[in-house]
């Protein structure tokens, strides 16, 4: 199966994707409550949330899937419902759901009818996930990562500026996720486009993103870069030595926390690497190595949302409802490339 990452640079302006106090209450439950944050053009933007924090409902608001009781999200200072060719210029997948009957490249042809694009677009999405070689397989066998991949297929119709994108690695294996992570960086990186992301993958969202949303309870916990979201307190320097128990015990000495990992390797905290460096001088020992420790996502996400009260999302969409999902898009109304999870 290909994975070519070649696509044809976008010449629609920049979107900037600006989310204002919106909230949203089921009930008693307020599932996004005064939500503010930020997608920037050219990066691609991480949204994190415990299960139930809001953040299916407030994709859903910002696709014009649900109507917020207050707030709006905006791309380009447009709402969704107001952009004139909404699927040319956001693409959203928020579940892989397709007609099992229909084989990958009729599905795209459904679309693409529906938005007055032109057939042709079909195999030439198709070939930029990789999945010319199942163009002509039905969907009702294709693998949970050949769904993802159709999915973001969809999503790339239009040629959007703008992808939004709900747990897009799930079912992908590692070749797949590598391919992903490359893909929406290139996206991104190379021609600009603005990118939201939401995943469970941790350890994958920190090598893929440039900038991160948090959210818990339906409120912001906190947006930035990744250094921007750690605690400096818990920064870490990583050192090794081939005589490393004496320079153990003089960082103890010095106050800062210690673990030996492993014979000649060094964690410490609590004492900037420009202190350590010097202590080790002073103390006559060898440096082999001597740098600051990656910042750990996990750790960060784990820390900011600790004690969060897990709440309901939004109930089921009623069948029928534009993105429901496996119904197909009515050609009189461009439909938004977008499967919802209930």
């Amino acid at each position: 199966m290909s994975t070519s990452t070649q696509t044809n640079p976008n010449p629609a302006a920049p979107t900037r994707v600006v989310v204002t106090d919106l909230s949203k209450r089921f009930g008693t439950v307020h599932a996004v409550d005064g939500l503010s944050f930020v997608v920037e053009p050219g990066q691609v933007t991480g949204f994190l949330g415990p299960n139930g924090a809001g953040k299916t409902t407030t994709l859903r608001m910002a696709l014009g899937l649900i109507t917020p009781d207050s707030g709006s999200a905006t791309y380009g200072a447009t709402p969704y419902a107001a952009l004139s060719r909404p699927s040319s210029q956001v693409g959203a997948v928020l579940e892989t759901a397709f007609h099992p009957g229909r084989s990958g490249r009729s599905h795209l042809r459904v679309y693409c009818a529906a938005a007055g694009i032109p057939d042709e677009r079909a195999d030439a999405v198709l070939a930029q996930v990789g999945m010319t070689d199942a163009a002509k397989r039905k969907t009702g066998g294709y693998s949970l990562g050949m769904r993802q991949r159709l999915g973001l297929a969809t999503a790339l119709l239009g040629d959007p500026q703008v992808l939004i994108l709900d747990e897009p690695a799930n079912g992908l294996d590692p070749e797949g996720i590598q391919w992903l992570r490359n893909f929406l960086q290139h996206l991104a990186h190379d021609q600009g486009r603005t990118i939201l992301v939401s995943s469970h993958l941790l350890a994958e969202v920190q090598q893929t993103v440039d900038r991160i949303v948090i959210i818990a309870g339906g409120k912001l916990v906190r947006e930035g870069t990744i250094a921007e979201l750690a605690d400096p307190a818990r920064a870490s320097v990583h050192l090794r030595s081939p005589n490393a128990a004496p320079l153990q015990q003089a960082l103890i000495d010095a106050g800062a926390q210690v673990e030996m990992m492993r014979p000649g390797e060094l964690t410490v905290r609590g004492m900037p690497i420009v202190a350590i460096g010097h202590l080790a001088f002073t103390s006559g020992v060898e440096l082999h190595e001597l740098r600051t420790a990656n910042t750990d996502l996990e750790e960060i996400y784990f820390r900011l949302t600790a004690g969060q009260e897990e709440f309901k999302g939004a109930p089921n969409v009623p069948a029928g409802t534009p993105g429901a999902g496996p119904t197909e898009p009515s050609a009189a109304t461009d439909a938004p490339a977008a499967q919802v999870r209930s």
